[in-house]
């Protein structure tokens, strides 16, 4: 039996990893390249305080003015840094830890943001990687796919996407085809994402049942299990607990998507990527250091994130400088996926100046032991179930003294 919590430590602040590591791995982030889905929306909209006000006038008045409600499920958004970005800011975080830096961006379904860099940051610390969309029965997976070789990436990266696209039921058989190509590559590192985690909403218990047979079916493709930065303590415990199960070895995934810096890393004295993909692969050996800052309450965090998704950047290029450039929506008016900016031509509806107040407010330092009491460590977008017909049993989160 593995055990995988050995492995595990969580930083206090002040610490410095100089003595322990050469180099800290910061992976799962995402970029502007990163399409993200707007179907989460309605669910924590309605669970924000005064946000949540402002939301259900404005969905009666849609019903009313048009008798349905908006399909979320058409459009998406997109974080508002580049890879260049994300790349400096992890790479400035991880120099304060006294670590060199390796920085593994997984786009949604993209590995643009990957190529972009690459002109400039050589790919032994920059590698070509993304987190790919996997349908199997009812549900999805998200899988990190990282370090592609430069001269197959794209090619590769179509064969992973028309799979995600392809009409009628997922193909399993094709699936094993495709993890089967992967393997054959000895730098690429397969990772299965937050796996836990009901992504898709389909509710726990079938989702955790999916995920029970996706396992069974295709972990001997998969190199690692994720821990991430952006989920529960007591969901992460339950990733260790499959982990350990099904003799994998754990990474760390800091699912960073706008300007708060990844709060789960890796550390290891390897000098490339691919030597570090080799560690965890090969030897099973990872070792993930928890920052300080995943002891804040997640709903403080991911209010953070929110303001900061839904933020105005001046010194952005034009056409990503406001929030309503950067979502997509399909308004069923003929005229396909446009930005709300082009929708709301140009003015954005005062409501929406109220609800970002409000959601600023709550997002500040200052209201985080508020939210802490009143909420605790749950994601503020569902309802954590306990469940026990799978065996992937979510347990009450612990305190910070037990972690």
């Amino acid at each position: 039996m593995y055990n995988n919590s050995k492995n595990v430590c969580f930083l206090d602040r002040g610490e410095g990893l100089g003595e322990a590591a050469r180099t800290g791995v910061s992976l799962h982030c995402h970029t502007l390249h990163s399409k993200e889905l707007l179907d989460f929306v309605p669910y924590y909209a309605e669970r924000i305080p005064v946000v949540s006000y402002f939301w259900r006038r404005e969905m009666r008045r849609k019903l009313e003015r048009d008798g349905r409600l908006p399909d979320f499920t058409t459009g998406h958004w997109t974080p508002p840094l580049t890879g260049h970005d994300v790349f400096r800011m992890e790479k400035e975080n991880l120099a304060k830890l006294g670590l060199e830096a390796m920085v593994s961006i997984t786009d949604h379904d993209s590995i643009n943001g990957n190529l972009e860099i690459r002109r400039d940051i050589d790919g032994a610390v920059a590698p070509i990687s993304m987190e790919w969309t996997v349908p199997f029965e009812n549900a999805f997976f998200h899988v990190g796919v990282h370090n592609l070789p430069i001269e197959h990436a794209e090619a590769i990266t179509a064969d992973l996407l028309d799979y995600t696209h392809a009409k009628g039921e997922p193909d399993n058989g094709r699936l094993h085809e495709i993890f089967e190509m992967l393997n054959e590559f000895p730098d690429v590192l397969i990772v299965l994402n937050h796996p836990i985690w009901d992504i898709e909403m389909i509710g726990q218990q079938s989702h955790e049942r999916s995920l029970a047979r996706f396992v069974a079916e295709h972990a001997d493709w998969i190199h690692a299990l994720e821990i991430n930065g952006f989920r529960t303590w007591s969901e992460n415990q339950a990733v260790i607990g499959l982990a350990n199960s099904i003799c994998l070895p754990l990474v760390s995934g800091g699912d960073r998507h706008c300007c708060q810096s990844n709060t789960m890393i890796n550390v290891t004295e390897a000098e490339s990527f691919a030597e570090f993909v080799g560690e965890v692969r090969n030897d099973a050996f990872s070792r993930i250091v928890v920052m300080p800052e995943y002891k804040d309450p997640l709903p403080s965090r991911q209010l953070r994130s929110i303001a900061q998704i839904l933020g105005n950047y001046e010194h952005f290029s034009e056409g990503s400088r406001k929030w309503p450039d950067r979502v997509y929506f399909d308004f069923d008016d003929g005229n396909g996926l446009r930005t709300l900016t082009d929708h709301w031509n140009g003015r954005v509806p005062k409501w929406t100046n109220f609800a970002f107040i409000a959601l600023s407010v709550l997002a500040h330092p200052a209201v985080q032991p508020i939210i802490a009491l009143t909420v605790g460590d749950t994601d503020i977008g569902r309802s954590e179930k306990k469940t026990g017909d799978t065996g992937f049993t979510i347990s009450g989160s612990p305190s910070t003294s037990e972690r």
